[in-house]
């Protein structure tokens, strides 16, 4: 059974079961609580893609908590923020830190990347390309 989380966007698993002695009322018992990293990686909010004629963009908002633990003044490698529970298809790289909010991390891959393998496909490439001039009204540059 899965319930979804108005607050975090997710399908959650409830932390109790029900159990049923013969004909007699359900008792409620709670279960172990999940670690603290899992209890973060859950908080862990992802926005919208964006694009513009040579990248595909995203950010991600760590809670606070989980912040306080990653290098100040370096980038993450793939490997660390997995590490963090950062969930992302292949090809994402973190770019760039934004010095006032340092809980929110920036990420971008090459346009027509293949999610599946993280390279890059120059067929996904031009359509991702249309796809942004025809938004932006520039079809014919």
């Amino acid at each position: 059974v899965l319930y979804y989380s108005k607050r975090f966007r997710i399908l959650t698993k409830p932390s109790f079961q029900y159990k049923t002695f013969g004909r007699h009322r359900p008792q409620v018992t709670r279960q172990s609580s999940p670690p603290e990293s899992t209890m973060s990686s859950s908080r862990i909010e992802y926005s919208e893609k964006y694009a513009d004629e040579e990248n595909e963009y995203r950010h991600v908002i760590l809670p606070k908590e989980l912040a306080k633990e990653l290098p100040k003044h370096r980038l993450l490698s793939e490997s660390e923020w997995r590490r963090i529970g950062v969930q992302q298809s292949r090809g994402w790289q973190h770019y760039a830190i934004h010095r006032p909010e340092p809980h929110i991390l920036l990420f971008r891959r090459p346009l027509g990347t293949d999610p599946q393998t993280g390279q890059i496909d120059p067929e996904l490439k031009r359509l991702a390309l249309e796809e942004y001039k025809g938004q932006f009204g520039l079809r014919g540059n």
